[in-house]
């Protein structure tokens, strides 16, 4: 049963999530609105399009921080406001939702990679470091960042039983998995079609 803590902390956490940093950091930097160029996705691949590497590297800590500091939040307080599991694993998905569906930017969010990846570690680091080093494995050989998100996440349900069981942790990732999937479904079919570029190294 949840709690009006868990309530709260799955609002705050929402509210979190929704802070875009693709956003935040273009206008910052006198970037272009990153939803008008490229894949028009707010998050640190596109805005690497822009040529700014140092605002590409920002967006990426960004959203990946924002998961980390909503999931640490509310199990550091847990205790003090009466924030059940369940409600630490809601908080978890909260602010996962705010980035796909941001309330400050017309719910037009990202895919949720980075975030995703900032909630697992937060969660607990075997799993965001599984995420990890398969994104990065995948990546190192494919040069696909779309790829490589869709494997890692496919991997992540999997990290979650092998760690915690049929818990809510598990939970967590098997709905964040099946999001992510759905949110690259545009990148699915490139990948089946052929046509999903790939990213080339400088000489």
């Amino acid at each position: 049963m949840l709690t009006t803590a868990d309530l709260v902390a799955a609002l705050l956490a929402y509210l979190i999530g929704s802070l875009s940093f693709a956003v935040i950091v273009s206008r910052a930097m006198g970037l272009p609105d990153p939803h008008s160029y490229g894949s028009g996705n707010p998050g640190a691949t596109n805005v690497l399009r822009s040529g700014s590497k140092k605002a590409a590297i920002l967006t990426l800590l960004g959203d990946t921080l924002k998961g980390v500091v909503a999931v640490l939040l509310a199990k550091a307080f847990a205790a003090q406001l009466g924030i059940s599991p369940v409600g630490i694993a809601l908080v978890a998905v909260s602010v996962f939702l705010g980035h796909l569906f941001p309330i400050f930017f017309g719910f037009n969010g990202g895919k949720g990679v980075a975030t995703a990846a900032g909630v697992l570690w937060a969660l607990d680091w075997r799993v965001g470091l599984g995420l990890t080093a398969i994104w990065g494995v995948v990546f190192a050989v494919t040069r696909v960042s779309s790829l490589s998100a869709l494997v890692g996440s496919a991997a992540t349900p999997v990290l979650g039983y092998v760690f915690f069981g049929n818990g809510a942790v598990f939970y967590v990732t098997l709905l964040m998995a099946a999001l992510l999937f759905w949110r690259h479904k545009e990148n699915i079919r490139r990948l089946l079609s052929g046509e999903e570029a790939a990213f080339r190294k400088r000489s």
